[in-house]
């Protein structure tokens, strides 16, 4: 089965595997949104069904929701879980301190909260999406649609004092007509192609009326796992200064990419 996939789609799956290792039994998870994600979610599931692994899922979006739902995860609101142990998200990008750009899958005002509500978070991606400088990837910003030109105005008139190197703010289309969130918002997507300082381009964007939150992660995630096709992952942790594990986890299982 796993011959079958693209090398980017090998690494997501490695990394997916071997981040569903911080998962233990008991334990409340915040569950992501996005490709990487989804083949996370599919691992603990199978983990469930098939380990007796006991956990309860607190999905970030209704597409992550139905998904852990139809693997057999036990699906709680937020709310419900009060606090989580660990959440397990993808990234649009990332840096070398762990700062994170999300949201081009349209759920990150849910994937902050609840990535902020949890103990550890732990990201998974594959090798391409670490930059030197996080910006080539737009910034989603998610903005209640009541006078979204208006905050469109504002938003690129507030980032002529940041430190970024493009202000053009679009919004996203689906179909016919805005893109809609969870949540009833709309997405600005912001070409800012370098941002300089993510911790002070948050605090400006969000200060904006209309603006509701932004895909900037910063000092929220503790682990970025990083997939590659060949199936070894590094593991960089932030308590240990962003040092590199390697793990091979085709050395584990030598089969894994091998046909069924």
């Amino acid at each position: 089965m796993m011959s079958n996939l693209s090398p980017v789609d090998r690494a997501k799956f490695i990394a997916a595997r071997r981040a569903c290792d911080y998962v233990e039994d008991g334990m409340k998870v915040g569950l992501g949104t996005g490709s990487t994600a989804a083949w996370m979610v599919r691992q603990l599931g199978e983990m469930v069904r098939e380990d007796g692994l006991r956990i309860k899922g607190v999905p970030t979006s209704s597409r992550t929701a139905h998904l852990a739902r139809e693997t057999g995860i036990e699906v709680i609101s937020l709310d419900e879980a009060k606090w989580l142990d660990l959440t397990i998200d993808g990234a649009d990008e990332f840096d070398g301190d762990l700062a994170l750009i999300k949201g081009g899958g349209g759920a990150l005002l849910q994937e902050k909260i609840v990535a902020t509500a949890s103990d550890r978070m732990v990201v998974i991606a594959d090798a391409a999406k670490e930059v030197q400088a996080l910006g080539a990837f737009p910034l989603p910003v998610e903005v209640v649609p009541f006078g979204w030109q208006t905050t469109k105005a504002l938003v690129e008139e507030t980032l002529a004092g940041v430190d970024v190197l493009g202000r053009e703010a679009t919004l996203r289309i689906s179909g016919d007509g805005p893109y809609v969130t969870d949540e009833g918002n709309y997405i600005l997507d912001l070409a800012l192609r370098r941002i300089g300082n993510p911790w002070q381009t948050s605090l400006v964007l969000n200060q904006i009326p209309g603006v509701v939150e932004n895909g900037l992660f910063v000092d929220v995630c503790d682990v970025v796992v990083i997939g590659r096709p060949d199936g070894v992952v590094e593991v960089r942790d932030v308590e240990n200064g962003a040092s590199t594990q390697r793990v091979d986890i085709l050395g584990e299982d030598a089969n894994l990419f091998a046909d069924e």
